[in-house]
């Protein structure tokens, strides 16, 4: 793939998002002209700030572009951890662990045996909370089909599970709680 080539959902997140954007500052104009109408009688009274000059004002622009761009960035970031595997609950290989749980800033990795009814469970559970915390990545990892990180990182009753930050185990879960 060349670096010319358009990735059609980004584009239409980013057109999405700048549409967002402009919508809300042309609903922020009407508001603000149909609060004037309602307000002209006061104003005859008290001074008051002419909210079309405020609308024009370079600085609220310079801040709604600033918001705009900050809106885009989080939208790609999203999009970035989407394609590494967050918010998603991944089935992942021996081989493949050590690189996650390295490479991605929180992982939560349960080490399960197919056959066991409380790994089911725990998988219901992983399945629910990979969508709630979107920042952190969610694994699974067979205990019988990782022999070296079980050993290694004392898993000795399933299901169990670990919490990686920053590389490192931080905490773990194991058993079925009562």
């Amino acid at each position: 793939m060349s670096n010319h080539t358009m990735d059609p959902e980004k584009f239409k997140s980013t057109m999405s998002s700048l549409n967002y954007g402009n919508v809300m500052l042309a609903a922020a104009k009407d508001y603000a002209k149909d609060m004037m109408m309602e307000e002209e009688p006061q104003r005859a009274q008290h001074g008051h700030i002419d909210m079309d000059d405020l609308m024009d004002d370079p600085e609220l622009e310079r801040l709604h572009a600033e918001r705009l761009a900050q809106m885009q960035k989080e939208v790609e970031k999203r999009q970035e951890m989407k394609q590494k595997g967050h918010g998603e609950y991944e089935d992942i290989e021996e081989g493949e662990f050590l690189e996650v749980v390295t490479q991605t800033p929180k992982v939560v990795a349960h080490f399960y045996h197919r056959d066991f009814e409380a790994c089911k469970i725990m998988d219901k559970h992983m399945q629910l909370l990979c969508k709630k915390y979107f920042d952190t990545r969610f694994i699974k990892i067979s205990a019988q089909d990782a022999p070296f990180f079980t050993v290694k990182l004392g898993v000795k009753m399933l299901p169990c599970v670990i919490f990686f930050n920053g590389g490192g185990a931080k905490d773990r879960g194991a058993g079925v709680g009562e």
